[in-house]
C-alpha cells in the first residue's frame, strides 16, 4: 500500500503525527513479537519514540547492553495491552474499555516505568470497582503493590461481603485472598453460616480445578488448609451449627460433638478439637447497619482515588552541606538530619503488637518527623558502573521504626578524585534506580523503581512505594541497583550509627555478606 505524499501537512499536532507513524509503520526501526500463540502478533515501533517515554526502552535501545534481537519477543504481555501502551507513548492518549485491559496495561506501564499511565489505569480500576470485581482487583493490587487500591478493595469486601460471597467470581479467588477475608474481624454478613457456605463452595470449585473429589470431606479440608481453622464456629447458635457445619462431611462426628458442647456450655470441660478457631465473638455486621457507615473513615474526601499516598517528591542532599559523610565521625549522632512531613504507613506490615498500638485500619496518615541515619565514611574510593551496579547491606535497630527510604550517592565526573574535591559538580544527569527492602527470609516488603534528575556529587533520596514497620532486633536487608553507566563514590562506611535515640547496626545477621554496602549511605525513617 502506497503512503500519501506530504502527509505531514494535514497533521496539525504532534500527537496526530505520532498516531500516523504508529498506524502506518512508516520509518519504523524495531519490531516486537507480542503475546503467546495463537493470539501472538507482530507490532512495529520507533526506537526514538519509545526511548523518549520509557527509561526501560532507552536502556534497551541505546544503553550499554542494547537489545540485538529483531524482532524483540515479549511473551508476558497481551497484544491489546501492548498496543494501548504504544498508543499512549505516541499520542499521550489511552482508552480503557474493560477491567481486564486496565489490569494488563497497568502491568505494562509498571514494567516499562510509565508512572502517569499507571495512575490512569489505577484510576480506572478504582472507578470500576464493584462487589463482583473487588476480589480480583484486590489480588491485582497486591501483586503490583498498589496499597491504596488494595485498601479500597478490602473495604468493599468488608462492607459488601454478602454481595461479594454470592458472586460467581468468588469461586475463582486465590487461597491467599480467602485467608485475608477470613482474617477480618468485621464482615457484612448476618451469620458465620454465610461465610462457611461460601468457603465450602470455593473449596468444591478448587476441587474441580484440581480434578479431585469434591464430595470427600478430607479432600475439602486439605484444599482449605489453614482457611478452615479460621472459621468461627463458636460464634454460631447450637441450632445454626447443628443444621449447617455440623452436617458437613468436612467435620467428623467427634469434632461436631466437641464444638457443639463448647457452644452450649461456656464452662464446658470438653476440650475443643485441635485445629479449630477458639474465637466466639461474631464478626457478623448485618446489612442494615451499613447505612450509618457509608463514608470512608480512612480516605474521606481528602484524597482523590488516584493520589499516590506513598510516593513523595524525592529530595536531594548536597554533599557540600552538613550532610557530607566526612563531617560525621563514627558513632556521632545525626539527629539534626530530620524534617517534618506527612508519612503514610502500612500498619499491617511487621508490626510488634507489644510495642505499637493496634489499629483497625491498615492505612494511617499522620504527621511524622523524617530522620536520616547517615553513615560515616571511613575510607573512600571510586567504582565504575558499566551496565548494572547492585549494592546491599543488612541492618537492625534497637527500636521499632518505620523505614521510608534510603539515600545513595550520585555520580562523580570521570577522572576526578572526589575525595579531594568536595565541591559538587555543576551538572546533572538522569539517574535510574531500583531499590527494595527484604526481611531476614529474603521476602520483599517494599520496593520502588526510581527515576530523577540528579546532580553530580550529591546524595539522592529514594522513597519506597510503601513505608514499612521494622521490628527491633530483627535483621533486614536494603538493596539498590544503579542502571546508569558512570563513576560512583564508594568505600568503607561505619557499621554502627546512632540517629536521634535509635541505634543502627549494619552488616549483621547470618546473611551479613554485603555487596558494595558503601553505596547505601543513609536509612530514612520515622518513629515515635
Amino acid at each position: 500500500m502506497s503512503l500519501p505524499c506530504d502527509w505531514q501537512t494535514g497533521k496539525q499536532k504532534l500527537t496526530e503525527r505520532g498516531q500516523y507513524l504508529l498506524e502506518s509503520g512508516l520509518w519504523s526501526d524495531c519490531k516486537f513479537i507480542v503475546g503467546q500463540e495463537p493470539q501472538q502478533q507482530t507490532l512495529k515501533g520507533h526506537k526514538l519514540f519509545l526511548a523518549m517515554s520509557s527509561p526501560v526502552f532507552e536502556a534497551m535501545f541505546f544503553g550499554g547492553m542494547a537489545e540485538k534481537n529483531d524482532p524483540i519477543p515479549i511473551r508476558d504481555v497481551q497484544p491489546e495491552a501492548f498496543k494501548a501502551l504504544l498508543e499512549y507513548m505516541y499520542t499521550d492518549k489511552v482508552e480503557l474499555t474493560s477491567f481486564e485491559l486496565a489490569c494488563e496495561l497497568c502491568y505494562c506501564a509498571k514494567k516499562y516505568m510509565l508512572p502517569t499511565l499507571v495512575e490512569e489505569c489505577t484510576k480506572y480500576l478504582w472507578s470500576d470497582l464493584s462487589p463482583k470485581k473487588a476480589c480480583r482487583a484486590y489480588e491485582f493490587a497486591k501483586l503490583f503493590e498498589e496499597p491504596v487500591l488494595m485498601e479500597k478493595c478490602l473495604q468493599i469486601i468488608c462492607t459488601k461481603t454478602a454481595e461479594v460471597l454470592k458472586e460467581s467470581s468468588w469461586e475463582e479467588i486465590e487461597l491467599a485472598t480467602l485467608l485475608t477475608v477470613l482474617d477480618q474481624d468485621k464482615l457484612q454478613i448476618n451469620s458465620e453460616i454465610e461465610l462457611f457456605i461460601a468457603v465450602e463452595r470455593w473449596a468444591k470449585a478448587e476441587c474441580f480445578r484440581k480434578s479431585v473429589d469434591p464430595a470427600n470431606g478430607k479432600v475439602l479440608r486439605s484444599i482449605l488448609g489453614d482457611a478452615f481453622s479460621k472459621l468461627r464456629f463458636l460464634s454460631l447458635t447450637p441450632q445454626e451449627f447443628a443444621e449447617g457445619p455440623g452436617m458437613s462431611p468436612m467435620l467428623s462426628q467427634d469434632e461436631s460433638f466437641g464444638i457443639l458442647m463448647n457452644i452450649l456450655c461456656t464452662a464446658n470441660k470438653t476440650p475443643l478439637p485441635e485445629g479449630f478457631c477458639t474465637i466466639s465473638n461474631s464478626r457478623a455486621k448485618p446489612v442494615k447497619a451499613q447505612s450509618r457507615n457509608i463514608a470512608n473513615p480512612i480516605f474521606g474526601d481528602f484524597f482523590s482515588p488516584t493520589q499516590n499516598l506513598y510516593n513523595k517528591p524525592p529530595g536531594r542532599t548536597n554533599l557540600g552541606t552538613s550532610l557530607r559523610p566526612n563531617f560525621l565521625k563514627e558513632g556521632e549522632s545525626s539527629n539534626a538530619l530530620r524534617n517534618s512531613s506527612q508519612i503514610t504507613v502500612d500498619d499491617g506490615i511487621n508490626r510488634d503488637p507489644g510495642n505499637i498500638s493496634s489499629s483497625s485500619s491498615s492505612v494511617v496518615v499522620r504527621e511524622a518527623t523524617k530522620y536520616y541515619c547517615l553513615r560515616s565514611m571511613l575510607q573512600q574510593t571510586e567504582c565504575l558502573n558499566t551496565n548494572l551496579l547492585d549494592c546491599s547491606v543488612t541492618f537492625s535497630v534497637d527500636k521499632n521504626i518505620c523505614v521510608v527510604g534510603v539515600q545513595v550517592p550520585t555520580q562523580i565526573a570521570a577522572g576526578n578524585n572526589w575525595s579531594r574535591n568536595m565541591e559538587p559538580f555543576d551538572a546533572s544527569y538522569t539517574e535510574i534506580l531500583y531499590a527494595h527492602l527484604l526481611d531476614c527470609d529474603g521476602t520483599r516488603l517494599t520496593y520502588t523503581h526510581f527515576t530523577t534528575k540528579a546532580v553530580f556529587g550529591t546524595l539522592v533520596e529514594i522513597t519506597f512505594n510503601r513505608p514499612v514497620y521494622i521490628q527491633k532486633h530483627k535483621v533486614y536487608r536494603v538493596g539498590v541497583v544503579f542502571n546508569k553507566a558512570g563513576w560512583y563514590p564508594i568505600g568503607v562506611c561505619s557499621q554502627n550509627m546512632t540517629c536521634d535515640s535509635v541505634f543502627f547496626s549494619f552488616g549483621v545477621g547470618n546473611s551479613a555478606h554485603a555487596v558494595r554496602d558503601g553505596l547505601i549511605r543513609s536509612i530514612v525513617f520515622t518513629y515515635h
